[in-house]
């Protein structure tokens, strides 16, 4: 018996890259989606030139490298430098083009606004597809590592512990200065001390530029990035980044960085999803991460209806009755105690401001009863407080009480969370790597993060329709704002959808 033989590696062989290509590659999707793109519109240099001049590489073979790359989980610049020497669906997709790495890097750069108005493009052509519905979305946020380390981010405490700690230094060396008689010995610690003070400067100096800030942190080479908790209370820098997701195919809506946690964030990403789906109304759901008075109330305003998980009410004390337990009747605007008493209030409205943050304020009224002093249950409502047991109800009140309401009657609605968004982010840091960014600032990072979910949304695309209904639809689409039907090679569309690839000799 013989072994498998293979070619002679001296043998001389013809083929093309388009036979080498299956008919129902991925690759023929990222071609037609890019090639149906107006760049011009979006930004990109260079889609027109002149005669003059070394001709540069076109947008659209760069702009199909990153997608192509982002797709399956090569994201560096150098990596698909290689992708374009060595892979024959990348050489295919770029004709055989060979762009060097600084040239791939820059173009990341340059056009990372281009990338996010592209993906929300691509979103409202879904939505015109029907492949979004616009009636639910499911909000969520995933962390990834910026490119700046732990050590050179700085919060008031520890740079407090900083020079502290060079203050010891400082006095240790003065003492040993002192002591000493050899001229060698006192030179090296005249330079200790030297380097020393010169830390401590630069430390009083960092302090200082936080304290203009009005930021609780800084970083020194990403100046966007904050440190973030990742995963069981390992912090890293990095950026916390906001995402909402379609319930009817799971396909990404929105997108959006900004504060190290989800306390702040329902409402700018659950707006800025309707706008850009213009719809009336839209129903969001979220985890308990989100559920803030403010955020829900602004949702209202807008016509958003939030299925946020409720949060259990804080009390130090586990053994003493909770809010829950408290009847609310707001036709009398009073509380009914479990001992049967009520709670009135003067109607007074009390200024709540976190110290840290201005934004964190605000109002409530205050409900007591003069009852509690001779009730039987008062050891188990309040800790022998002199006046008794006192609620804060918020201005927000109302709105998470309808929120919690609707979660309690709809719960295996609300439960859908999970399946809609979580395997998602999962997809994203597990399959394709997407737990860093190359990239440095806030925008640079939102346009990487727009690359990502292009593809993304693409893939899902289809997977759902089948490569030849994709590119159907493609050629049928009428949104000639992002397509223009007279830069789609038409020709070669309908040889994906009704011709066989000949594969020649």
């Amino acid at each position: 018996m013989h072994h498998v033989k293979g070619e002679h590696r001296n043998q001389l062989c013809m083929f093309s890259l388009e036979s080498s290509v299956a008919h129902d590659s991925f690759v023929r999707a990222i071609d037609a989606f890019v090639d149906a793109i107006d760049l011009k519109s979006f930004g990109f240099n260079n889609v027109d030139c002149g005669e003059e001049g070394r001709p540069p590489f076109h947008p659209s073979a760069l702009l199909k490298l990153y997608l192509y790359g982002y797709k399956n989980g090569i994201r560096s610049s150098r990596k698909l430098e290689r992708e374009a020497r060595l892979n024959i669906e990348t050489m295919w997709l770029l004709s055989g083009q060979q762009p060097k790495y600084h040239t791939i890097s820059d173009f990341r750069k340059q056009y990372k606004k281009a990338f996010r108005d592209i993906f929300r493009k691509f979103v409202v052509l879904l939505k015109e597809w029907e492949l979004i519905e616009g009636e639910t979305i499911a909000i969520d946020s995933f962390k990834i590592r910026a490119q700046n380390s732990l050590k050179d981010n700085f919060n008031d405490k520890k740079l407090e512990w900083h020079m502290s700690y060079i203050e010891e230094k400082l006095t240790a060396y003065e003492s040993m200065l002192d002591e000493s008689d050899k001229e060698e010995d006192r030179r090296e610690l005249e330079e200790k001390i030297a380097r020393e003070n010169q830390k401590k400067e630069n430390y009083q100096c960092l302090k200082e530029t936080l304290a203009c800030s009005g930021e609780d942190q800084i970083s020194l080479t990403d100046v966007d990035a904050r440190a973030v908790i990742l995963h069981r209370n390992i912090v890293n820098v990095g950026y916390n980044v906001q995402a909402s997701v379609d319930v009817k195919h799971k396909l990404l809506v929105e997108f959006d960085t900004g504060e190290v946690n989800d306390t702040h964030a329902l409402a700018d990403i659950a707006i800025s999803s309707k706008e850009l789906l213009n719809v009336e109304c839209l129903n969001a759901i979220a985890d308990k991460g989100y559920h803030t008075g403010e955020e829900i109330q602004r949702c209202g305003k807008h016509d958003i209806t939030t299925y946020v998980s409720p949060r259990a009410s804080s009390t130090n004390n586990k053994a003493l009755y909770p809010l829950e337990m408290f009847t609310y009747h707001k036709q009398n605007d009073t509380y009914t105690c479990p001992a049967g008493n009520v709670l009135e209030t003067t109607g007074k409205w009390y200024q709540h401001s976190d110290s840290r943050k201005g934004r964190d304020s605000y109002k409530f009224k205050r409900y007591t009863t003069s009852k509690c002093r001779g009730c039987a249950l008062r050891l188990q409502c309040t800790e022998g407080k002199r006046n008794g047991r006192a609620i804060d109800r918020s201005e927000y009140a109302d709105a998470l009480e309808a929120n919690t309401q609707r979660v309690l009657q709809r719960p295996d609605y609300y439960r859908q969370r999970q399946q809609i968004i979580e395997h998602i982010f999962g997809t994203l840091k597990r399959q394709r790597g997407f737990t860093h960014t190359f990239v440095k600032g806030k925008e640079k990072v939102l346009g990487e993060v727009g690359l990502m979910f292009i593809g993304y949304n693409l893939g899902r695309c289809v997977n759902i329709l089948g490569i030849t209904e994709f590119f159907k639809t493609l050629k049928n689409s009428v949104l000639c704002i992002f397509f223009i039907q007279k830069r789609l090679i038409l020709s070669e569309i309908d040889a994906y959808i009704f011709q066989p690839i000949k594969i020649t000799a």
